[in-house]
């Protein structure tokens, strides 16, 4: 039995949204009208898809799975609607991007605004992860990541500088109270800003001179969960606390107006830039394919 698409879509929405008020405020469709179509799909299905109590609303076992499938599928659907943008003179559409607190920051910035300049009638949602990520499960078209955190069998597009490093820092202050470390095996002795991803894995430390790479695991008074947190990070660093190993891009304008000092220079080490990734097994919506044709444009010039 075929159920409506817009009573899937209503459970999907109120699936997502974890209650009909919130589906209804995302969706712009009334919370009445979507509990009414979620009652309708599950009396034509036979089964109970979400679980309904006065304060939340949760998909069962069998809303879950369904869910899950649908993702998916509707994204397909939307592909597919969208080949309709061939034949409008501009693309219109929204492009969703899923990308890490880095990209955000270093990445982004320049692109964007130029970009949403350029096609008036895109809309952009930036998701901000550091982690794995299944793109069509998130509902994104897109994401932002570094070679070795890359998803297999995605179509990758360099983004963004093409080589960056990493760059260990600490305030004036710190640096006269405990010496200025020679050598990263010295960061041991030293009070160290760490990071954190969401898995709870710590990254280690990196660096690299003349061939030689060395991984220190330092100790240290704060620990923040990589993102937005890793402000708290850097004006601790300048207030200082610690030592900091960040992107040089992101600490570069504390270490050119003095309030960080660099350390241990001569072992920063590079690595390659990021890479926009998307899956190629579907339809390229028309919004992405304008940013792909826009960053590859940039990175021409």
């Amino acid at each position: 039995m075929k159920s409506g698409l817009q009573d899937i879509m209503a459970f999907l929405a109120v699936a997502e949204a974890g209650g009909f008020r919130e589906g209804g405020r995302l969706s712009g469709v009334p919370a009445s009208s979507l509990s009414e179509a979620v009652r309708r799909l599950e009396a034509r299905l036979g089964v109970r898809l979400l679980h309904r109590t006065t304060r939340s609303v949760a998909p069962t076992e069998a809303g879950a799975r369904l869910a899950e499938r649908l993702r998916p599928a509707l994204g397909e659907v939307e592909a597919a609607l969208d080949v309709v943008n061939h034949f409008r003179d501009r693309p219109a559409g929204t492009l969703r991007l899923n990308v890490p607190g880095s990209a955000a920051r270093l990445v982004l910035p320049q692109i964007i605004t130029p970009f949403l300049q350029a096609y008036p009638d895109i809309k952009l949602e930036v998701m901000v992860e550091d982690g794995f990520v299944d793109l069509l499960a998130a509902g994104c078209d897109a994401g932002i990541r570094y070679d070795e955190r890359l998803e297999q069998d995605m179509i990758a597009v360099p983004i963004g500088p093409r080589e960056q490093r990493f760059a260990t820092a600490a305030a004036p202050s710190y640096l006269e109270a405990h010496g200025k470390p020679s050598h990263p095996r010295e960061l041991l002795n030293h009070a160290c800003l760490r990071g954190q991803f969401a898995s709870g894995t710590i990254p280690v430390w990196e660096f690299e001179r003349d061939g030689e790479l060395l991984r220190v695991e330092p100790g240290g008074p704060l620990l923040v969960r990589l993102g937005a947190a890793v402000e708290l990070a850097v004006d601790a660093a300048v207030r200082g606390l610690g030592v900091i190993h960040l992107f040089e891009g992101w600490l570069r304008p504390y270490l050119d107006s003095g309030q960080l000092q660099p350390v241990l220079e001569d072992w920063w080490q590079s690595f390659s830039g990021p890479f926009l990734y998307y899956p190629g097994r579907r339809l390229v919506p028309a919004p992405l394919r304008a940013f792909l044709d826009f960053i590859r444009i940039g990175s021409t010039i």
